[in-house]
């Protein structure tokens, strides 16, 4: 009995085109990527700059620590050195110090004090000469010169005038020492704000640094990841183009249907295994020029 085979195929040009595709798509699918491409298209993160390392530095610095050291590829901070673990504005609460106590005067009296004082006095004794001159001359002229009375007199005035003096002098003194306090207390009180406004002004240079350190960190992340995406767009653009390609052969087949050709087969007589081998044979042929293969 007669048997006869039919093969539907695509139009010549529809079977081409798909073939073409299929290897092209077997060819870029069958290349792994390179390590350079892997590596330019993989997440990187920028690295420390100089600003954000020295706003480190000068926050350490302020902390009493020493020297810090950077990681050459990441730029994160490693280590720090030996500091002398003093911060920033103990030096000013160590000043702050020595004005205070019972000797704190000391250092701010003044040199022309000793001066003041002998000049005041040389004045204080010369007038009392004149005054005890006075004495005299009055005892003179009432005819009591040498008397009792006028001795009383020049005694009294004596130990009145060693008295005054030694009044006039504690009080030359206490006046020096007085002032020399307030300037120490006011000394104390002038490093004690140093050592409050230190920190203040160096916190404010450190968060400048920092902030101008998170700009320029930025800017460098966006160049990164700018690069990165380029990288993924160069190894994905010969896929988009075939996703184009495997798109427009579809809506060909599916949407614009091709009158194909048909090949037909007519055995003269029944064929016996070796013939259905060779008929199965030339279906999957068929199927397989179709698919490409």
């Amino acid at each position: 009995m007669a048997e006869t085979t039919t093969i539907a195929r695509p139009a010549p040009y529809l079977e081409a085109a798909g073939q073409t595709y299929l290897d092209l798509l077997t060819k870029r699918t069958g290349q792994a990527p390179t390590a350079a491409e892997l590596q330019a298209m993989s997440p990187q993160i920028a690295g420390q700059n100089v600003l954000s390392q020295q706003a480190q530095q000068q926050a350490a610095t302020q902390a009493g620590l020493g020297a810090l050291t950077f990681d050459p590829t990441t730029g994160a901070v490693t280590g720090a050195g030996q500091g002398t673990g003093i911060a920033g504005y103990q030096p000013f609460l160590q000043q702050a110090q020595q004005y205070t106590g019972p000797q704190a005067y000391q250092q701010f009296m003044s040199p022309y004090q000793q001066d003041v004082i002998s000049t005041t006095l040389s004045e204080f004794d010369r007038q009392r000469q004149i005054a005890q001159q006075q004495i005299g001359a009055g005892a003179v002229g009432a005819g009591a010169f040498g008397g009792a009375r006028e001795g009383i007199q020049q005694a009294e005035f004596s130990a009145q005038s060693l008295q005054d003096r030694a009044a006039l002098e504690a009080q030359l003194r206490q006046q020096g020492f007085q002032q020399a306090s307030q300037l120490a207390s006011q000394a104390f009180a002038q490093q004690g704000q140093l050592a409050s406004l230190q920190p203040t002004l160096a916190a404010q240079q450190v968060q400048q640094l920092g902030a101008a350190g998170t700009q320029n960190l930025a800017y460098q992340q966006a160049v990164i990841d700018a690069q990165r995406q380029a990288a993924q767009f160069q190894y994905q653009e010969p896929y988009t183009r075939l996703q184009s390609l495997g798109a427009g052969i579809t809506g060909l087949i599916s949407g614009y249907p091709q009158p194909g050709f048909q090949q037909t087969t007519t055995p003269s007589q029944q064929g016996g295994p070796l013939s259905s081998a060779l008929s199965a044979a030339a279906g999957v042929y068929g199927l397989g020029t179709l698919f490409g293969r």
